[in-house]
């Protein structure tokens, strides 16, 4: 029995999800696609698009966090995961008995990792010019290398950088590419796994090399891109919500907060159960949502757990509203946010439940 009683909710098209993986898969031949499930799956459930794709065979994932990687292997205890964000020595511990790959990323979580006697398996991430998490000078990185392949107990496995301008600066690209490149072709021995595109340079440039053995498909996973063209890909998820009362306005009459909106005739207000705690921010004041296939427009401020909109005599309580995945798409809300459309999805809040879908043609 479901626990969700308040009609918003977020639909996520598990066949797009497929779909997109699939694209991704044929994008490049002989590699293999590592999902990129961090942030709550960009905000589109971590468990349920883990289980969704453990099902359909994928082993290995990347997250960012250890309490990401650790709720996932209590799920399937099989699954590779590897954390590529920031771990401290007292963790060791916790990831050498969860058998969770993590990132060195510094000189002192490298020496910690190297006087460690517990059985760790690791992947170095190399900045080659993004100057977030990374080692950064080759020959560091090379004794790093071969004293951790000299340790019986400590598992190398894999070694990647992380693009800043896969989608907008090919020269900065470039650089990084180069920098990379360098740093492997000095390996006398090559780590098992070497992978170095994210979305954007999967679809982009990937097909191009012959040293990589993965690509991490992030945000291209759930359908979305910043490139132009976008890649064949079908956004996952819609944001919906449910007419659950009207309220007639005549002139004169404000709604909200801050009474903001007057109207100036006769008008019939819809109001919906999402706001801002939901992570429909108060920006979206100046958009529209979607009910019936017809757009109407927000008015007034945006409430913690409600919202307003002006709508016709079309409109009757019960009637479904789509805030975004329909005639309004993510890209649209970013839009009219000044902001990408990563922000848009991962900015839903856990309150909102992710309802699944399979099969379900929109």
């Amino acid at each position: 029995m479901s626990n969700h009683y308040r009609p918003t909710w977020a639909e996520i098209n598990l066949d797009h999800l497929w779909h997109n993986y699939i694209t991704a898969e044929k994008e490049v031949p002989n590699k293999n696609v590592i999902p990129v499930i961090k942030a709550n799956a960009y905000g589109h459930g971590a468990k349920e698009v883990f289980k969704f794709l453990y099902k359909n065979g994928i082993r290995f994932f990347a997250v960012s966090l250890l309490e990401e990687a650790l709720e996932l292997k209590e799920i399937y205890q099989d699954a590779q995961i590897l954390m590529m964000g920031p771990l401290l020595e007292k963790d060791l511990e916790v990831v050498s008995k969860n058998q969770i790959e993590f990132t060195i990323y510094d000189t002192p979580i490298y020496e910690a990792v190297l006087g460690s006697k517990l059985s760790l398996t690791c992947h170095i991430k190399v900045d080659s010019g993004m100057s977030r998490y990374g080692m950064v000078e080759p020959e560091k990185i090379m004794d790093a290398v071969e004293s951790l392949q000299a340790r019986k107990n400590i598992d190398l496995k894999g070694i990647y950088t992380h693009f800043a301008t896969s989608n907008e600066n090919e020269v900065f690209y470039n650089l990084q590419l180069n920098r990379f490149k360098e740093i492997v072709n000095m390996m006398k021995v090559k780590p098992r796994m070497i992978h170095i595109s994210n979305s954007s340079s999967t679809f982009k440039y990937e097909k191009n090399y012959d040293f990589t053995t993965h690509v991490r498909l992030g945000i291209s996973l759930y359908g979305l891109s910043l490139d132009q063209p976008k890649p064949n890909i079908i956004p996952v998820m819609s944001l919906k919500s449910k007419v659950v009362q009207i309220k007639t306005l005549h002139p004169g009459d404000s709604v909200g907060y801050g009474a903001s909106y007057q109207a100036k005739s006769d008008e019939r207000i819809a109001i919906l159960p999402i706001g801002y705690a939901d992570g429909f921010i108060r920006g979206n004041k100046t958009g529209s949502i979607e009910i019936n296939q017809k757009e109407y427009k927000i008015v007034g401020i945006i409430c913690m757990d409600a919202c307003f909109v002006k709508v016709d005599d079309q409109v009757k309580i019960g009637d479904t509203a789509t805030i975004f995945g329909g005639m309004i798409t993510i890209d649209h809300v970013a839009k009219r946010l000044k902001t990408i459309n990563y922000e848009v999805v991962t900015s839903i809040s856990y309150r909102v439940p992710r309802v699944m879908v399979e099969g379900v043609k929109k």
